[in-house]
């Protein structure tokens, strides 16, 4: 609602149409500041993707997400805020995938079928990802480092894995001595090379590593790959 001030009684109250008489903007409702800071961070996902942090600007930002600087230094602060911002929720976006995968209630040879899947998809479907670790690698983890939120969101998964593994020990299914950060290493691994590099892969080999019976095949691959691994 727009601010209104106290002379306004003393003249005739017209129709609601949400702007005082040279006033103040109006603040911005819960719902709309969402919506903005939500059309923000996919604009700067795809800057950030397509020209890397050092190559990404502000300009072009706002201009992608239909809205003013002002707007984006509000809500993030700089570049380098909304940077972080970016990385934080592209690793928070995969980690509620795999939290939703739910497991727990799987036996260990379905539940880590089932990761290897889910991380090599999620890589597929989501090369945006794949750019933004690619650059930020490129940068020697310049701005990731600085991340507080990164122990937080990845240790659930370790832990997970730890269990997993315990579990299929105990029932003689996978080996002892299995390391779950390696583990996980290798999982995302067999994904992200495949995704980063289809184009120069699919030229080598003379194939098309992007068709669907391709990446079904790689998809089989993996998983065979990751449970040959832990096996006793």
């Amino acid at each position: 609602m727009s601010q209104i001030s106290s002379s306004a009684s003393s003249r005739k109250a017209g129709p609601a149409s949400g702007r005082g008489d040279g006033g103040a903007a109006p603040k911005a409702r819960p719902r709309d500041a969402a919506r903005t800071q939500a059309a923000i961070l996919a604009a700067a996902r795809a800057e950030f993707t397509e020209r890397g942090f050092e190559g990404a600007r502000i300009d072009a930002i706002a201009k992608r997400a239909r809205t003013n600087k002002r707007m984006l230094y509000h809500y993030f602060g700089n570049k380098e805020g909304l940077y972080k911002t970016v990385l934080v929720e592209a690793y928070r976006q995969i980690r509620q995938g795999e939290r939703a995968l739910e497991l727990d209630q799987y036996e260990p040879v379905e539940a880590v079928s089932r990761l290897v899947r889910f991380t090599f998809r999620h890589f597929l479907q989501s090369p945006w990802f794949i750019a933004l670790l690619t650059n930020e690698n490129l940068l020697q983890a310049r701005y990731i480092k600085t991340l507080p939120e990164m122990h937080g969101l990845h240790s659930p998964l370790v832990e997970q894995l730890g269990k997993l593994i315990a579990r299929g020990s105990a029932t003689g299914v996978f080996r002892r001595d299995v390391d779950p950060v390696q583990l996980y290493i290798s999982i995302a691994a067999l994904g992200y090379f495949y995704v980063s590099n289809n184009a120069t892969l699919s030229v080598i080999f003379e194939t098309d590593l992007s068709s669907a019976s391709q990446i079904d095949a790689r998809e089989a691959h993996a998983v065979e790959m990751v449970l040959d691994h832990l096996r006793p």
